[in-house]
């Protein structure tokens, strides 16, 4: 019989060696053999990106992230608000069999849901239509033309304002517990689209999943726990973030967490970076539902360039202080954090998920990030800061030349790579303007397997001047292109804002294009789930990996 999924990968103090190194599973994944992968989906996350800039959905975050998940195939959904239970295909028998069963109806699916409603009856059957009007769905009798929709319900406990029902629903529309549930007069917490009463999240859950093993036939059965009391915030960041070996993320995301809000919300090791817009009045409190015991706060700075390190740097607001540095985990990897250097603070974790990429050596179905096994890979990392991506790349078997204008940030770099059991020794670190250093590379004819591009939105140089991103990104690649080795990988990322996505890769396609080069693979990617994508906080974070002949 198969067997839950043991977690796997190194552990946090792990020695460094050459060659791609694996991480753990994340903590959504709750089963997986040859065929399947079954998930448990937080509540807030949509099963599959709604536009391809619009932030990755559950099943394209999962199909990137492991070579041996890239022909992952969805099944059936779940709406971005439903948390459960959900199971994806591996092979092609696995997504045949499941098929027919889900065609068959053999599937067994149960859902929990809560209301504030009572009724009298203990259970009964909703037999009616499911059809679109508006932004929403209606309940309608059956008639021709129209799919028919049937859902049973029972009733499983009760509390002081609350009752819990399972639904059973035979049929699989659209919205159609809940639709189902409010014609009987059970609206479900959290659903005002449907008249339910207003809450922190919507109280639907699929809670058992049940069917027959595609290969050896075997009966498997799945449960999980609504955790209708959680915060559904913190449910999305614990589906991702694997605690063993990450403890450094964005525990709040401004107004994607929560409409109108101006907050965003850091775990760094122990302590808590909390920013805030810099109109507010006074030490804001930390956002609902996360307990803090040692806080930070700085206040968000849109003149970053234009004002003292002591303005920019994080204020103690209670608990332990932060010492004067301090190391993070993430996906196993060590970083020194300092409070005493301005704005930033020594790591973007909005960048996570593409240190990932280097660590494993793995960009996204299809794309493996070095095309065939040899000599130790060479990078370059421009604009490196504190070399994190230079980090991850000598760890994932690559020789790494780190490039940047400042020697104290360069130093930082080689606290992190001593501090992961690498020797800065067998690295190269160049301090210089970039555009300076790809013209004297490229006049050596030194070429790179890899060129890492996330410069500054703005930056200043006395042998430049000013480079703006969404206006000099172009000439940038171009540049960069003059050391990439053909069928090289070109890494490009931006948050300029006012960059928009299609414009971004346009700029970089039409710059290479000038330059002679051709991209023959592309992945893109927005910000990770922690940062998520919402109307009231779009994506800002643009990467594109490209593949170059």
């Amino acid at each position: 019989m198969p067997q839950n999924l043991a977690q796997t990968g190194p552990a946090s103090g792990h020695t460094a060696s050459m060659g791609p190194r694996s991480t753990l599973i994340p903590p959504c994944v709750v089963f997986e053999d040859e065929d399947l992968l079954v998930v448990h989906k937080p509540p807030g996350w949509n099963t599959h990106a709604p536009s391809p800039y619009a932030g990755e959905g559950l099943y394209e975050w999962l199909r990137h992230r492991e070579p041996r998940w890239s022909d992952l195939s969805i099944l059936h959904r779940l709406d971005k608000e439903t948390s459960g239970l959900m199971v994806l295909g591996k092979t092609p028998v696995a997504n045949r069999s499941l098929a027919q069963q889900f065609e068959a109806r053999r599937v067994e699916k149960v859902y929990r849901l809560r209301t504030d409603r009572v009724i009298r009856l203990e259970r009964w059957t909703a037999d009616s239509s499911v059809v679109r009007a508006g932004d929403r769905y209606v309940a309608r009798p059956h008639a021709a033309g129209l799919d028919p929709a049937e859902t049973r319900f029972q009733r499983v406990a009760g509390g002081d304002r609350w009752t819990e029902w399972e639904a059973f629903p035979r049929t699989g529309r659209t919205h159609q517990i809940r639709v189902h549930a409010a014609q009987g007069g059970i609206p479900l917490l959290g659903d005002s689209l449907y008249g339910g009463t207003p809450d922190r999240r919507l109280h639907l859950c699929a809670h058992r999943l049940a069917f027959e093993h595609p290969r050896t036939g075997e009966r498997l059965e799945w449960t999980v726990d609504p955790q209708w009391d959680q915060d559904p915030r913190s449910l999305l960041r614990r589906a991702v973030i694997a605690s063993a070996e990450t403890d450094a993320y964005r525990c709040w995301h401004g107004a994607s967490d929560a409409p109108g809000s101006g907050l965003y919300l850091d775990a760094l090791g122990p302590f808590h970076l909390l920013h805030s817009d810099p109109d507010s009045e006074g030490e804001p409190e930390t956002p609902p539902g996360i307990e803090v015991a040692h806080l930070h706060h700085r206040r968000l700075n849109r003149r970053v360039g234009f004002s003292g390190t002591e303005e920019n740097c994080p204020r103690w607001i209670r608990g332990d202080r932060a010492p004067e540095a301090f190391m993070i985990r993430e996906n196993g990897v060590r970083y020194e954090i300092r409070f005493d250097q301005g704005y930033s603070v020594g790591l973007f974790l909005d960048q996570r998920d593409n240190r990932r990429r280097l660590l494993t050596g793995h960009v996204a179905a299809g794309f493996a990030l070095q095309g065939s096994p040899g000599t130790p890979p060479e990078v370059l990392n421009c604009f490196a800061y504190t070399c994190a991506f230079s980090v991850c790349g000598a760890l994932g078997g690559a020789r790494v030349t780190s490039l940047d204008l400042s020697r104290k940030y360069l130093d930082w770099g080689r606290r992190n790579f001593e501090a992961n059991g690498l020797d800065p020794a067998d690295h190269d670190f160049i301090f210089g303007d970039v555009f300076d250093w790809l013209r004297r590379l490229g006049k050596k004819g030194r070429l790179f397997d890899t060129v890492l591009l996330d410069p500054p939105t703005f930056s200043r140089s006395k042998e430049r001047g000013d480079f703006r991103a969404e206006r000099d990104f172009g000439a940038l690649a171009a540049s960069a292109a003059a050391v990439l080795k053909p069928g090289g990988v070109l890494f490009a990322s931006t948050n300029a804002a006012r960059l928009e996505p299609e414009a971004f890769l346009a700029q970089i396609r039409g710059a290479l294009a000038g330059v002679g080069r051709r991209v023959v693979c592309e992945h893109y990617v927005p910000q990770p789930p922690d940062f998520p994508v919402s109307r009231e906080e779009p994506a800002y974070l643009k990467t594109v990996w490209m593949r170059v002949h």
